[in-house]
């Protein structure tokens, strides 16, 4: 499995909802920022409502997360212009996150499929979405592997928002920039998170604070999970 580089660093990955009305701003536990329409409990849930139309909430896009991951909530008095992701062939039809279970599984395929270590992919979910299944980025970059709308469509995914086939293409893609940065893994995730061309032209990862932050978070999750591995081992 590949994976060379070690580092430690934290960053934070924002989300935007596109909104035409006032919002709030909410932060959860994991450090994942998104804008949001309105709030609803559901049980020992927290619906958050990502877009309005007309002056009403659409109630069919929304993340739900655990009551108490959410542990910050500000109004957004000045809404910007609408960040609009391009739409995506085929229905979107899961809103909540997999199970542990199912991200497992979907983790462990696409990494068999490219030899790519399972807990490198899931670091990255991590530290790309916080497993939010319809994040959206305010470049637009969409789902749980943050996949641009032209990588999507290059790694032949055609709706972004369904988990399995982010991943896949998420994890296709990584294997193309460990190939082209020959299995040098920060190469490659500065890559990922900047663009092949800011790290060809600086000949290593790129000089911005963001992508080296990434990159330390990437790979310091990925040692955490090896560690946390290692202990249920010995036990």
């Amino acid at each position: 499995m590949r994976f060379k580089a070690v580092c430690a660093g934290v960053a934070m990955v924002l989300a935007v909802c596109p909104l035409t009305h006032a919002a709030e701003h909410v932060t959860l536990k994991n450090g994942f920022e998104l804008d949001c329409a309105r709030r609803e409990a559901v049980g020992d849930k927290i619906r958050l409502y990502l877009v309005e139309k007309g002056g009403a909430s659409d109630d069919s896009n929304y993340l739900e997360v655990a009551a108490d991951a959410v542990v910050r909530v500000e109004t957004v008095a000045d809404v910007p212009e609408p960040v609009v992701a391009p739409k995506i062939q085929g229905p979107v039809t899961i809103m909540t996150a997999p199970t542990k279970e199912e991200m497992h599984e979907m983790l462990a395929h696409a990494g068999e499929a490219h030899h790519i270590d399972e807990d490198l992919l899931a670091s990255v979910v991590r530290a790309e979405s916080g497993g939010q299944v319809r994040a959206v980025s305010r470049t637009g970059a969409q789902g749980l592997m943050q996949l641009m709308p032209g990588t999507a469509n290059a790694m032949g995914v055609q709706d972004a928002f369904q988990p399995a086939q982010n991943i896949a293409g998420g994890t296709a893609y990584l294997d193309t920039l460990l190939t082209r940065y020959h299995d040098n893994v920060a190469l490659a995730l500065a890559a990922y998170n900047a663009g092949p061309g800011a790290v060809d032209k600086y000949h290593g990862v790129p000089p911005y604070r963001e992508t080296r932050e990434y990159v330390a978070r990437v790979i310091r999750e990925f040692n955490r999970r090896k560690q946390m591995a290692l202990v249920a081992q010995a036990k």
